[in-house]
């Protein structure tokens, strides 16, 4: 199953795009970056047999293991693409939100696009090593 990371705005040269590289290149599955523009762009095609993430404020506060889980079940049931969309400033509209598989939220706090797709490649690394019993995850 392939991880992709769609997400709005540049994020250029940046400790920020340096952390999202690092853990990225750190995944045993198959992954994917696409960046659009603030506004426009075309979205890439919806893959078929995948699933539809959005990282959004209204999502559920998923634990890591309960993350990794969802990650197992969408690879066991053999969907082809996980999604995971990042919006930019003004977030998703109630029509992208109803048409997701899955609406994450990381806390209740509001995160800067670059911060929330750095926080999302680590915990795509934490879960794929959770799954792959690999020790950087500790379960207190």
């Amino acid at each position: 199953m392939i991880l992709h990371i769609v997400a709005r705005g540049r994020i250029g040269r940046s400790p920020e795009a340096e952390l999202v590289e690092r853990y990225l290149k750190r995944i045993g599955w198959p992954t994917k970056l696409t960046e659009l523009p603030e506004s426009g762009g075309k979205l890439p095609a919806a893959p078929e047999n995948g699933v539809t993430v959005l990282l959004d404020e209204k999502g559920e506060q998923l634990g890591s293991m309960d993350f990794a889980r969802k990650l197992e079940a969408w690879r066991d049931g053999g969907k082809r693409e996980a999604r995971f969309m990042i919006g930019g400033a003004d977030g998703f509209n109630d029509d992208a939100r109803a048409s997701a598989d899955l609406l994450i939220a990381f806390g209740r706090a509001t995160w800067p696009h670059l911060l929330a797709r750095a926080m999302l490649a680590e915990q795509l690394w934490r879960a794929t090593s959770i799954l792959a019993n690999h020790p950087y995850h500790r379960e207190g």
